[in-house]
């Protein structure tokens, strides 16, 4: 049902509501003049709606994600470019976060720890320096200017290098993305296929899991496949840009 049905049908019991509240209110002993009605605002659908609203891939990208460093407790979780206001607010409430960006943040919550960096020209000192990365939504801004960052063609590719470095071997790299049919709407973001990603992160990392939103239908799947050609869904021909989150595991030099 539209919206505006939704309003005609809620106009009859707001008005029946909008009578006995008035009556209430007469029958105080002031009259109700402690509290005066200064104005109608009226909310016709509310009643009709669902407790709460939620979803769609940036609220299923960082809730997941949090879940999973709630479950890990790494000993030093960097986050690189996140929501504030999703992701980085979840993993606050519970510990310390590091962010970083290339933008400046002024924050107001001891848990949240922020450096202002350009993650195409990695700090020295971010050498193997955590067990722990997370990266929603935010590397496939890198080298489009948007965001004031120089422009690099290869930006997203010097990010993810330079990522896995930052980890020490056997840490954890949550990295979530829009996913579909690859492509560059400049200079907001890409669109990654989930088997070039792959192609990219399997020589460093070993595959943990594999979460997709997609957006079209508005459904949510955990623990997908690992996303190979020939293996599992092929998201790469999403025309509506979906979300996904790789957890992965980085090697170690042993390993590779």
């Amino acid at each position: 049902m539209s919206a505006i049905r939704w309003r005609f049908k809620g106009l009859r019991p707001f008005l029946r509501d909008w009578r006995e509240f008035k009556r209430q209110a007469a029958a105080e002993p002031d009259g109700g003049a402690a509290f005066p009605i200064t104005r109608f605002r009226p909310f016709l659908a509310d009643r009709f709606a669902k407790a709460g609203a939620f979803g769609g891939g940036y609220f299923w990208q960082d809730f997941i994600a949090a879940k999973k460093i709630f479950k890990s407790n790494p000993g030093r979780h960097i986050d690189i470019g996140s929501r504030i206001d999703g992701f980085v607010a979840h993993v606050a409430s519970f510990r310390k976060i590091e962010i970083l960006d290339i933008r400046p943040l002024e924050t107001l919550d001891s848990n949240i720890v922020f450096r202002q960096a350009d993650l195409m020209n990695m700090p020295a000192d971010l050498e193997s320096c955590c067990d722990s990365i997370s990266t929603l939504h935010a590397v496939e801004h890198f080298g489009l200017g948007r965001y004031g960052d120089p422009v690099d063609f290869n930006g997203h590719i010097k990010a993810i290098r330079n990522i896995t470095r930052m980890l020490k071997p056997g840490g954890t790299l949550y990295f979530g993305s829009p996913i579909g049919r690859q492509r560059i709407e400049f200079n907001a973001h890409r669109i990654f296929s989930p088997v070039y990603l792959w192609k990219i992160f399997k020589p460093d990392y070993d595959f943990v899991s594999f979460s997709i939103y997609n957006a079209a239908k508005n459904e949510y799947g955990e623990n997908i496949p690992v996303p190979e050609s020939s293996l599992g869904p092929d998201f790469s021909k999403f025309e509506i840009p979906g979300v996904a989150v790789f957890e992965l595991r980085k090697k170690k030099e042993a390993d590779k």
